[in-house]
């Protein structure tokens, strides 16, 4: 079901890097692991309602840039529209709320539409504020679970 390039998370550096083998070849990861961890991870295209970290709409003045709304070139070939990554990146300068939790839920849960598809279930999504400024997301997709941070900045 799963065949992809394994990622090994480092929790503490919050990053991912590609698992290589002791014969020194790429590790397959047939688990839903690695695409959780790329659909957590990646940045999505904002949508034209939201408000960008900075404070822009698509009211205000248009942005100087098409990389101010981030989003991957590949999402202009997914013939249902759908963008890979998710917009956790919007909440970048949230405060520690019960709304922020919300949408990073919401959020993390949005880029994991293909869990469904592939297993028949939904994902599961937690939040919970770890520390000050920290959020930890618990992702889990047909018994297989990562944890990882997001941190905001208020």
């Amino acid at each position: 079901m799963f065949c992809d390039a394994a990622l090994i998370l480092d929790a503490d550096a919050r990053a991912c890097d590609l698992a290589i083998g002791d014969d020194g070849d790429l590790v397959i990861d047939v688990t839903p692991a690695t695409p959780m961890l790329l659909s957590i991870g990646f940045d999505a295209r904002a949508l034209d309602g939201d408000e960008l970290p900075d404070g822009r709409t698509q009211w205000d003045a248009a942005p100087s840039s098409l990389l101010e709304r981030r989003g991957s070139p590949g999402d202009a070939l997914d013939i249902d529209g759908r963008f890979a990554g998710s917009r956790l990146w919007l909440l970048s300068r949230n405060k520690r709320t019960e709304e922020t939790r919300l949408l990073t839920e919401y959020f993390a849960s949005e880029s994991l539409f293909w869990a469904e598809d592939m297993t028949g279930e939904a994902a599961e999504v937690e939040a919970w504020w770890h520390a000050r400024n920290m959020l930890r997301l618990r992702c889990s997709v047909a018994g297989e679970a990562i944890t990882v941070s997001k941190r905001v900045d208020r």
